[in-house]
């Protein structure tokens, strides 16, 4: 994760080169690539000769340079030796940030894990691009670059270069909804190709067992006009419904590759072309000893079946991003704004900040904003889960596309467009669904010479039942040689990590679990120490009361008193004895002769009486005798909780506690951790007496007490070097370092946008279950892929040599090219469905 920091910076100036760099010829080896990458965080001269210097020691980096006042490093480096990977990582090493654009692409065009391949390769090898990752059940390319290099002319150029097209929208076009429409437009053509397709096909079928049904007898046909009519019949279906795989195939040789069009056309024109040459040209195949057969149905049914499983896939396809589209449908269209006192209903694009907008009962809230007028009640459950409305008032913060339940009131914008909290979820579900887990790599490997592979086990099965194989060699050779191409396209192999990552960071949405790349949805399985910090995320954040004692039984009076000497204080321990007091309904009274003793306590005048609050020293400087309360102050310490003696008058009236309480689910989400084997660790600045009771209270594993907030990225470091996969769970800004030196940050979604963007993991409901929850998912999600990477490989493992003829010495069993066709097809229907049983996830605990 690259983090960008915004920072004001004086008396910029350019660090001189070493001469030696003055002097280097970058381009002395002809593999050297040249990244420019923009450098942040350098503040002086020595930062910048200090990433050049080292920079220039890291193995495979020709030459490095760095300009000061550019804020850039311009790096040479061989491919072979480094990549660009560890160039922004050694920089980040050295406490500096880089700061990159990110793009996602929609491509058109791409069928297969080969086609994956190329196009992944083609944007890899781009100067200034320092990830491409190209994803075939989203058909979108997302890169991440140098601007100062690469842009999207070059993207868009290199993605053309290797025969696939891009989806071209207009300035200002909504872009999901020009994709949506593409797609709408593709399976329309798709289906017509299949139904016209399978209407010429059945004709075909028929006159193959024209004699077999009896037809002769009705209407008898000479075979070779059979053939001829055949030959009729099918070419369209060859040609047009099956042009796609003709065009697809042609791109690949042009680029010097192949793919499963490759594949496909080959097959299907092998078996065209011999029907062809037996129908107009006999003679060659009776010279052999035999009279010939055609095999028209064979190329017919290959193609239309084929067709078939792309469309059962688009359409499966289309719903493993239903979590996309009903976040999009959350989002409302228009906005009522007031201007100059008049109400005007427009389009959501054109809202902008500080627009005043007037929302009324049962309205959904536009954008996110600030309440200026009114109250009322919002339903936040696409937010927060919880089903009870949430009181808002002047003041309160509205998000966008919550439901307003009773009353009207006027806010001001905040945030609007792609700032909203609605539309960044999206786009983190977006980015999430685009990426690949490491686990994906052995797939994309494979991919890169799986397709070669088969064409070379076809021709092999071809010469071989030539050579070696029973009369007519040639039919049994052509056949087999077509069975092999179709069984073994890739189709099923490119979709098994991407649908299961689609449709698994779609259901972690739909439960408020947003997971920002598909790596940390990987690692989140592996975790075995979990790291939480205590204030905010364990516990509420915010002190309550939790125990009130009175001398003389009467713990409504010594409320009053200690609520109404606080009434008016700002002191997060008086505003809870407060609030409290409104709790429990208790009428206070304004205080006189107020007196604040910071870190001590407070006097103030109540009802004519002097009220002292505060801790036990400051009641002993007043020369209170609080003995008797002593024991019970003594246990709440020991029980995590800050006790506060009441006196009234100069004497002791009670007692008081105060404390951070634990959040509802905190001890149910560490308990079910523990069970699952993980380790779970408490990191607070909290002494160690009240940390420890914390932690007994919650069930904790390890506490770990009176940690400076600069120092948790530190103990989070420790835990890895003792070979622990560590997630960090944080809320505030001082857990951002901590989070992103975890193996996977998990930051509270109530907590702040700093913690938000240095995590991996984010829990929009603030609820501690959703940390079990969301490796839960993960455990879910991998076995998903597992399952489906299996089947993708046994299927073209085992049925590879069963269409080369393997078992036919043995048993006379030979696989017709129609079922492989039909089993190639389903293998692809089958992985998308299984990517598809994730819609179900539950997990309760």
């Amino acid at each position: 994760m690259i983090n960008k920091r915004d920072k004001n910076r004086q008396n910029k100036e350019a660090c001189p080169l070493p001469e030696r760099d003055k002097k280097a010829d970058p381009r002395g080896s002809s593999h050297a690539k040249r990244i420019d990458l923009p450098v942040t965080g350098m503040s002086c001269a020595a930062c910048s000769a200090r990433v050049q210097k080292s920079l220039s020691g890291l193995k495979g980096v020709k030459s490095a340079m760095v300009n000061l006042a550019a804020e850039r490093a311009t790096v040479f480096y061989d491919p072979e030796e480094s990549s660009v990977d560890d160039v922004v990582s050694h920089i980040k090493d050295l406490g500096y940030g880089v700061s990159v654009s990110k793009v996602t692409i929609p491509i058109k065009g791409m069928t297969c894990a080969a086609c994956v391949k190329r196009v992944q390769d083609a944007l890899q090898s781009l100067d200034g691009v320092l990830n491409a990752t190209v994803n075939l059940a989203t058909e979108k390319a997302t890169v991440e670059y140098s601007p100062a290099q690469a842009g999207m002319r070059d993207f868009k150029n290199a993605i053309k270069g290797t025969g696939y097209d891009i989806v071209e929208f207009k300035q200002g076009e909504d872009i999901v909804e020009k994709e949506k429409r593409e797609r709408e437009t593709a399976y329309k053509k798709l289906r017509s190709r299949v139904i016209i397709g399978a209407s010429l096909t059945v004709p075909v079928f028929l006159l193959v067992f024209w004699d077999r049904l009896g037809l002769n007898l009705i209407l008898s046909i000479p075979m070779q006009t059979n053939f001829f009519l055949q030959f009729l019949i099918q070419t369209p279906v060859q040609f047009w419904a099956g042009w796609q795989f003709y065009t697809g195939a042609i791109s690949a040789a042009r680029h010097r590759t192949t793919n499963m069009n490759t594949l496909i056309a080959v097959g299907t024109s092998a078996a065209y072309m011999y029907s062809v040459t037996a129908t107009f040209i006999p003679s060659i195949f009776e010279i052999k000893g035999y009279s010939a057969h055609v095999y028209f149905d064979t190329a017919a049914t290959i193609i239309v079946l084929i067709l078939l499983g792309r469309l059962f896939e688009a359409q499966a396809k289309g719903k493993t991003s239903e979590a996309i589209k009903k976040l999009a449908g959350l989002q409302s269209k228009t906005a009522r704004v007031v201007h100059n006192g008049e109400e005007k209903d427009i389009p959501i694009e054109e809202v902008e900040i500080g627009d005043i907008i007037l929302v009324r009962p049962g309205d959904k809230i536009p954008v996110d904003g600030v309440i200026r007028q009114g109250y009322s009640s919002v339903d936040e459950s696409m937010i927060s889960g919880e089903s009870i409305p949430v009181e808002k008032k002047t003041g309160d913060e509205v998000i966008g596309a919550t439901i307003n339940k009773t009353g009207s009131f006027k806010f001001e914008a905040t945030k609007i467009g792609r700032d909203t909290m609605l539309s960044q979820i999206i786009h983190m579900v977006q980015e999430a669904q685009g990426s690949k887990p490491p686990i994906a790599r052995l797939a994309d490997k494979i991919a890169s010479v799986f397709v070669p592979a088969v064409m070379v086990i076809a021709t092999l099965t071809f010469m071989i039942w030539f050579i070696f194989g029973p009369a007519p060699s040639f039919t049994y050779a052509i056949l087999n040689f077509i069975a092999v191409m179709i069984i073994a396209c890739p189709c099923a192999l490119g979709l098994a990590t991407p649908t299961s990552i689609m449709v698994g960071t779609g259901k972690g949405a739909e439960q408020g679990i947003l997971i920002r790349g598909a790596e940390a949805l990987e690692t989140l399985h592996k975790v075995t120490s979990i790291v939480f910090d205590k204030t905010g995320t364990l516990t509420k954040g915010k002190p309550v009361v939790t125990d009130i004692i009175g001398l003389n039984g009467n713990a409504d009076e010594v409320l009053f008193f200690a609520a109404s000497a606080e009434k008016g204080s700002e002191h997060p321990l008086g505003e809870a004895i407060v609030n409290k007091a409104k709790d429990e309904s208790i009428r206070l009274t304004d205080p006189v002769d107020f007196s604040a003793f910071p870190g001590h306590g407070i006097t103030a005048g109540v009802d004519g009486k002097t009220v002292y609050l505060g801790n036990l020293n400051f009641l002993k400087d007043q020369n209170v005798d609080i003995s008797n309360l002593s024991q019970v102050a003594g246990e709440m310490s020991g029980q995590g909780k800050t006790p506060m003696y009441v006196a009234v008058d100069g004497q002791a009236a009670g007692l008081i506690a105060v404390a951070d309480t634990l959040k509802e689910n905190s001890a149910q989400a560490v308990t079910a951790l523990r069970k699952s084997g993980i380790e779970t660790v408490m990191i607070t600045g909290d002494n160690r007496r009240t940390a420890d009771a914390i932690g007994k209270q919650v069930g904790i594993d390890r506490v770990l007490s009176e940690v400076l907030p600069e120092d948790k990225a530190a103990a989070v470091k420790k835990f890895q070097s003792e070979g622990r996969i560590v997630a960090m769970v944080g809320d505030g800004i001082n857990d951002a370092p901590a989070l992103a030196q975890a193996d996977v940050g998990i930051a509270i979604g109530t907590g702040t946008d700093v913690a938000m963007e240095a995590s991996d993991v984010t829990l929009i409901r603030g609820d501690l279950k959703g940390v079990v929850e969301s490796i839960a998912l993960s455990k879910a999600t991998i076995r998903n892929i597992k399952q489906n990477l299996f089947w993708a490989f046994a299927y073209n493992t085992v049925l590879i040599p069963v269409a080369a003829g393997l078992l036919f010495p043995f048993f006379g069993i030979l696989l017709n090219p129609m079922f492989a066709a039909a089993a190639m097809g389903m293998s692809s229907v089958t992985v998308v469905l299984n990517a598809l049983r994730l819609r179900s996830f539950q997990y309760t605990i």
